[in-house]
């Protein structure tokens, strides 16, 4: 399954080996779900896991760059039509469009307000691990 992922659920599911966000990357790393990004995309993954506050060891951030690179889809993603209050989550739902992704994984619904509802399939990390269940998607 393609997904996008907001920069909030990758840092929170490094943070904690518990809970959905850890789960989800654990489903990454196991080939069950596959990363659509963009440069914008990485290189804000790379700026955020550096940051000195959570303490990532460089090496660790660079396997999870270099997993990421590997197994992931890199898209060429158009822009939006208009911009979003938060202009930094654009790049993820460009891509998410883009690149036909099936859902978007995010700490923040709230910064994707118009585009949460419909055909978009946009989720927090809790939801969006009850509807990988309910849809029989898991192993």
């Amino acid at each position: 399954m393609l997904i996008v992922l907001d920069t909030n659920v990758l840092v929170s599911g490094l943070l904690s080996p518990y809970g959905a966000p850890a789960e989800i990357m654990r489903m990454i790393v196991g080939g069950e779900l596959q990363l659509c990004y963009d440069a914008r995309i990485l290189c804000e993954y790379q700026e955020v896991l550096l940051r000195p506050k959570f303490k990532f060891d460089r090496d660790d951030i660079d396997a999870v760059m270099t997993q990421i690179k590997i197994s992931g889809c890199p898209v060429s993603a158009r822009p939006l039509g208009k911009h979003l209050l938060h202009e930094a989550d654009e790049p993820f739902l460009e891509v998410f469009i883009s690149g036909k992704a099936e859902c978007l994984v995010t700490g923040n619904l709230r910064h994707f307000p118009k585009y949460a509802k419909g055909k978009f399939y946009i989720f927090n990390p809790s939801d969006f691990m009850s509807f990988w269940r309910k849809h029989g998607l898991s192993g």
